[in-house]
């Protein structure tokens, strides 16, 4: 079995990982800045981030890690980020998300978990498209759920105003995130690019994701009892992150182990239509995705 002892040597190379404050952001960040890459870790918190960066340096000592500031629910914010991004980037981690929750809504008027886990992540990756294409040969890893197989996209509800449920809404991101991660790699592959971009599933893990509340409480004790300890839900994202087995447009789980994808996840229609929205949306646009 697979284990982040069999990770490559990173020195030399970037990663940016959102949401390393916390869950299996941490571990991700521990793991890559252990094997030599220059880690930029992303918060929300302040305060969370300074954290998770001394816990990342004080396990590996040495490492070259920092943290910056990074909100997905701002548009604003996300481009405030992408700008302090300098030189080639080989590794992006599209590691934050936001899970099921009443409806809420972002600083640009999207519903929360779409907002963040897709629409913060597909505006991210189109800012730091040119950086990654700088890299002779860079991976965008996406983080989604087995959650996804219950999602559905609706593009005459979008935003979900009629019809709200926290764990509907979730799933839809979740397949957001697929149909995103395969999409971008059809595209990558019709340039010629040297880009990877992968999906992942971590498995049933004790993130914390899930906000304490009267409809969460039964999950969250349960999650306590079978869940996974996060340094092993991080292990998917370190493989289609570093390892050279890896191919692009896989859906990578628990083992770590290629998994095959709902087929919803596979529809290149809805995922053009998807990446046509997402622009609109978010003001960022791709363009063709060719090496620099």
């Amino acid at each position: 079995m697979w284990t982040p002892d069999e990770i490559p040597d990173l020195t030399g190379s970037t990663a940016v990982i959102t949401g390393a404050s916390g869950g299996i952001g941490v571990p991700t960040a521990l793991e890559l800045a252990r094997h030599g890459a220059r880690v930029v870790m992303t918060a929300r918190d302040p305060d969370r981030g300074r954290a998770a960066l001394e816990a990342v340096r004080a396990a590996a000592p040495g490492a070259t890690a920092e943290v910056r500031a990074l909100d997905l629910a701002d548009l604003r914010s996300v481009r405030a980020f992408a700008d302090t991004v300098d030189g080639p980037l080989e590794l992006l981690v599209n590691n934050a998300g936001m899970g099921p929750m009443s409806r809420r809504t972002t600083a640009d008027g999207f519903e929360t978990q779409f907002g963040v886990n897709h629409l913060g992540h597909f505006a991210l990756t189109g800012l730091l498209m040119p950086r990654l294409l700088a890299a002779s040969a860079a991976r965008v890893v996406t983080v989604s759920s087995d959650a996804h197989s219950l999602g559905a996209i609706d593009f005459e509800n979008l935003g979900l105003e009629r019809g709200y449920g926290m764990f509907s809404a979730y799933s839809r991101s979740k397949l957001a995130n697929l149909l995103f991660a395969v999409e971008l790699q059809r595209r990558a592959d019709a340039s010629g690019a040297a880009l990877l971009s992968l999906a992942t599933h971590p498995g049933m893990t004790a993130t914390g994701i899930l906000k304490p509340g009267a409809l969460t409480r039964p999950f969250n004790a349960l999650m306590r009892l079978v869940a996974q300890p996060v340094a092993k839900g991080a292990r998917p994202s370190l493989y289609a992150a570093t390892s050279p087995e890896a191919r692009g447009g896989q859906y990578i789980g628990p083992g770590p182990k290629v998994l095959r994808p709902s087929p919803k996840a596979l529809d290149e229609a809805v995922a053009a239509r998807l990446w046509e929205r997402s622009e609109a949306l978010t003001g960022v646009r791709f363009g063709e995705i060719r090496q620099h």
